[in-house]
């Protein structure tokens, strides 16, 4: 379904596009650094360099050239009117022993397959090759500082024509010029299309693009290895995809991988890319699904908030009409050697996915600042539970898992929950991110099993009678009180930095010593103490019902940080932005 789902969209985008964007069958858009600019009679005239821009930003003219076919090993296999230096030109800046095999196999490959085709640039172009190119190039001072770049860089090079302005010499090649080739391969049934006797791919080309892949990319099918092979077969002759199937799979999955594209994104160490079926009118989930998983742009943080509230709106008014017939996909890759392993494959409805996407921000629904942003991403999420609040740092396959659950409408997986738990107690903070990741991770398996349990709720519940949630809250009481008497300006080391991690899984190891802190914190205030006494009260009166636990479970620790956030949320009400920074020093990172 997944190489079905990239071949019904590389022919939708080729049929909204043309050849302008969308590559046809046998050529590929390439991003190409270096022009090559000869005359008709193969006398070369300038180089020329194509880049735009600098830095991050900086890109390379992209040209249509024909597909390249996939080199491994020390096979020498030139690519056709379009190469590195050393096949093009025959230079040899690395020393290789086979530079001359390599040069000419670039020349023979022109001959062979386009001679029949009389073409004048073509012939000029052979004309330039075969008259010694190195020594045009060396002796035109001109070109010694460019010369010696694109040798340092082993770089790209395509050939045009002077006179013909935007037109390589591959624009005069026809676009059917490699049909030929195809009728000398075997065939079979493509597993793709359904068709008989179709030219089977025996190699597909390599998808680049996944965060983490080798730069020369990866393969999502391979049969590289004889122990893959069966019934005698080689090759992608196991699996058999036809040529046209493969280039299309392969051109759609680059395309949605390349750097230009906004059908992707990267969330720890899985890509996820995403398309429909067709163009959607009412809810545009392509253009709505990136808020999702990234950060909004610092120039227009209200951007993504935006993008998400209507999300909301289309779910809510519930428009199914709209969305007959229009299939959403969201395929999720990670890096595995040479191979692209698939995390995730979901296909359906567009307005199912918007539901569980919906349900997903419901979920981690919690109190917060009116400062934050409205809805958290999951980027933000992942952040939270990893070391130093690098995605770089979130552990292996869990970003995959969380996407999973997402979009399944399934609990979220344990290790989101045990990370948060390992954050908050390495780090003595219980923010936004990992108190949310709590209260969702509960309340969904709790409603996706369905057990009657009572559900956490996003602001403090004073009805909970949870050992561990009213601990948190007590915990938060005895440090707010401490705040309070230092006027509230945190200390360098407060009762969070120095009892967090005992009093959530050992509590009553240094409820005395927390007890008598209180009291001495207590006899400071002034204005306040009938105030926190009842709140103290309020807790201590739920809590003899059941007696304290010498340990708490790994829920009961849990639901402690979402009862302590909760108590802290509630203190800060009503107080100013400055006074919420001092007090708090909450990390929302």
């Amino acid at each position: 379904m997944i190489l079905q789902s990239l071949y019904e969209y590389y022919n939708r985008m080729a049929s909204l596009s043309g050849d302008n964007i969308v590559a046809p069958f046998g050529w590929e858009w390439v991003e190409i650094p270096y022009e090559i600019i000869i005359n008709d009679r193969g006398e070369l005239l300038n180089i020329r360099y194509t880049a735009e821009g600098e830095g991050k930003i900086k890109r390379y003219h992209k040209y249509l050239v024909p597909h390249r076919e996939i080199r491994t090993g020390k096979k020498v296999k030139a690519y056709l009117l379009w190469d590195n230096v050393e096949y093009a030109l025959g230079a040899n800046p690395r020393g290789r022993d086979d530079i001359e095999q390599r040069h000419a196999d670039f020349i023979n490959k022109i001959n062979s397959e386009l001679s029949s085709y009389k073409i004048e640039q073509v012939e000029s172009l052979v004309n330039f090759l075969n008259n010694d190119p190195l020594k045009q190039i060396e002796n035109n001072k001109e070109f010694t500082e460019t010369w010696n770049k694109m040798q340092e860089e082993n770089a790209f090079v395509v050939f045009s024509i002077s006179g013909d302005p935007g037109k390589t010499i591959c624009d005069y090649v026809p676009k059917d010029y490699n049909n030929k080739k195809l009728e000398q391969t075997d065939s079979g049934i493509c597993l793709v299309t359904g068709k008989k006797g179709s030219s089977v791919a025996l190699t597909h080309s390599p998808i680049k693009g996944v965060r983490g892949t080798n730069t020369t990319g990866g393969a999502v099918i391979s049969f590289n290895l004889s122990a893959f092979n069966s019934y005698g077969k080689e090759q992608n002759m196991n699996a058999p995809v036809s040529n046209e199937a493969a280039f299309a799979y392969t051109t759609a999955l680059n395309m949605l991988l390349s750097k230009d594209s906004s059908n992707k994104t990267s969330v720890g160490d899985s890509t996820i890319i995403f398309w429909s079926s067709k163009k959607e009118s009412f809810l545009n989930l392509e253009d709505k699904l990136p808020w999702f998983f990234a950060d909004a742009p610092k120039d227009d943080p209200d951007r993504g908030v935006e993008a998400v509230k209507a999300l909301y709106q289309a779910v809510y008014t519930g428009k199914p009409p709209y969305d007959e017939g229009n299939q959403f996909y969201v395929l999720c890759l990670s890096p595995n050697a040479a191979r692209i392993s698939v995390r995730l494959w979901k296909e359906g409805n567009v307005y199912d996915f918007a539901e569980k996407i919906k349900m997903h921000f419901d979920d981690f629904a919690i109190i917060h600042n009116k400062d934050d942003i409205e809805f958290m991403c999951l980027n933000k999420i992942l952040r939270a539970v990893a070391p130093e609040y690098k995605l770089e740092n979130v552990p292996p396959n869990l970003a995959g898992s969380v996407v999973a659950s997402v979009f399944e409408g399934s609990p979220y997986p344990l290790t989101l929950l045990h990370q948060s738990i390992r954050r908050i107690r390495a780090e003595r903070h219980v923010n936004r991110a990992r108190a949310a990741i709590i209260k969702s991770y509960f309340n969904r398996f709790n409603r996706v099993n369905n057990l009657s349990v009572k559900e956490i709720t996003m602001a403090l519940d004073k009805s909970n009678t949870n050992t561990g949630y009213l601990l948190g809250r007590l915990f938060s009481l005895l440090e707010q009180v401490q705040n309070a008497s230092n006027n509230y300006k945190e200390p360098n080391a407060g009762i969070r930095d120095r009892f967090y991690g005992a009093f959530s899984s050992a509590p009553v190891s240094v409820l005395p010593i927390l007890e008598k802190l209180y009291g001495h914190h207590l006899g400071k205030l002034e204005n306040s103490k009938v105030f926190f006494e009842s709140i103290k009260t309020e807790i201590i009166d739920k809590l003899n019902a059941d007696k304290i636990p010498a340990h708490l479970t790994m829920e009961q620790q849990a639901l402690f940080a979402v009862g302590y956030y909760h108590q802290r949320q509630e203190f800060f009400k009503g107080k100013s932005k400055e006074e919420k920074t001092e007090d708090s020093n909450i990390n929302e990172n």
